[in-house]
């Protein structure tokens, strides 16, 4: 096969990118060994202290006028008046909310923020010394999963689908001890539910037990109560 002069040209670019970028991977290696054990110890050592708490996950880019900023508000408050802490991403929107409830409450405020270059900023309700910063998304999403006694999951995008489904995946698979999992807003879910059921399920994809591992509400009380009720009929203590 020949090749013009402009396409030999490019296709010389293209290698010499490939390998470069490659050659910076391998190099970057042992470092990225070094910074995650260095964030994994850190938030290990930081959340351990910290008791029973519940994880309320959505968008960072909800208003603070939004119904479901203030519906996220009320849950973190209504949870710390329970004795759970809240933990959150750090961030604006539903996270500000969350620890925003929780530090009018007096309760235990987290925040576990991320590196990015758009969106995510600290909000000021954190606890001072319950904030941490993270590079790696997979080590900040081992915290949650360790450390959350229940997930309020709240609507928004990518990064909350991407944390619905990594906690019920490992529930799925008994990779991690079973905890409730709430999904607040009926309009919101409801097309991705009704996918679950009419696609998934009836494909064999899934079980139907399988969609017992989360419960759909609609109101702050609701949502509470769910929390309240799963440790009250299991017999355990929310820091188990």
């Amino acid at each position: 096969m020949t090749y013009s002069r402009d396409e030999k040209k490019i296709r010389e670019l293209k290698i010499a990118f490939e390998q470069k970028t490659w050659q910076e991977t391998k190099a970057n290696d042992s470092w990225s060994v070094f910074k995650t054990m260095s964030e994994l110890v850190e938030g290990y050592e930081t959340l351990s202290k910290i008791g029973p708490c519940v994880s309320i996950f959505g968008s960072a880019r909800t208003k603070f006028d939004n119904k479901y900023y203030l519906m996220a508000e009320e849950i973190a408050y209504r949870i710390t008046r329970l004795g759970f802490g809240v933990i959150t991403g750090g961030g604006p929107g539903i996270m500000e909310a969350g620890n925003k409830g929780a530090h009018y409450s007096g309760g235990i405020s987290v925040g576990l923020n991320i590196d990015l270059p758009f969106e995510q900023h600290e909000n000021p309700f954190i606890d001072r010394d319950k904030f941490l910063n993270f590079n790696y998304f997979f080590v900040r999403k081992v915290m949650f999963m360790k450390y959350s006694q229940g997930y309020i999951v709240m609507p928004g995008g990518f990064g909350t689908l991407d944390e619905l489904f990594e906690a019920i995946t490992l529930i799925q698979t008994h990779k991690m001890i079973k905890f409730p999992i709430i999904m607040v807003g009926k309009d919101y879910w409801k097309g991705l539910i009704d996918w679950f059921k009419s696609t998934m399920l009836a494909a064999g994809n899934i079980a139907e037990k399988d969609l017992d591992l989360f419960k759909l509400v609609d109101t702050a009380e609701e949502a509470v109560n769910e929390i309240q009720e799963y440790y009250k009929k299991s017999n355990l203590k929310p820091n188990f």
